[in-house]
Formats: C-alpha cells, structure tokens, sequence
C-alpha cells in the first residue's frame, strides 16, 4: 500500500469520525506520539545501556504515522511526494560532500 493511499486513508478516517483539528493542534499531536515512541524507547533500552532490551510497540510507530498523515493533510503536502524531495536533498547531500547529514 502506497503512502497515498495511506494518507487518504488517514483523512478518510478523521472525516467520518469528525476529527476536527487545527494544523497547529496536529502538529503538536505528532510531536506527542513521537516523543511517546522515544520514551518507550528510552524506557526499554535504559537509556541505551541495555540496547538489546529495545522495545518500541508497533501501534506507537502507527500513530506516529498517523499523526504525520494528518499533518501532512492539514497541510496539503503529499507525504510521498515529500519523502521523494527529502530523498533526492540526501542523495544531492551524499554526491556533494559523501554524509546525508545537514552539517
């Protein structure tokens, strides 16, 4: 199933539902659910001391997705398009200086 699909779903989902919400408030519910996950994580790992106790649900990563679909329809961004543009900025990054990294 591609990210538009997906994405559709997502607003599909939040229209039956009358999940109204401002793009601030989405923003913000992403920033939740993906500090959700890093807790989780941090939790399960004991702050990375015991890396092989890493344990991050997959219902959290799916409401991370959730919430960035939502964000992404309050936007009017398609998601895969912007998946392709970051992508094609770390390829350029990777062929300029050898690391996709932004320094």
């Amino acid at each position: 199933m591609g990210l538009k699909n997906s994405q559709d779903r997502v607003e599909n989902f939040m229209e039956r539902n009358e999940m109204e919400g401002s793009v601030e408030f989405r923003i913000m519910d992403l920033m939740a659910e993906v500090g959700e996950v890093a807790g989780d994580a941090t939790k399960s790992a004991e702050y990375g001391l015991k890396r092989e106790e890493l344990d991050v649900k997959e219902d959290e990563i799916g409401d991370v997705l959730f919430s960035l679909f939502a964000v992404c329809n309050s936007l009017g961004i398609d998601a895969g398009e912007a998946l392709d543009t970051a992508l094609e900025k770390y390829e350029r990054r990777i062929g300029e200086k050898g690391d996709a990294g932004s320094r």
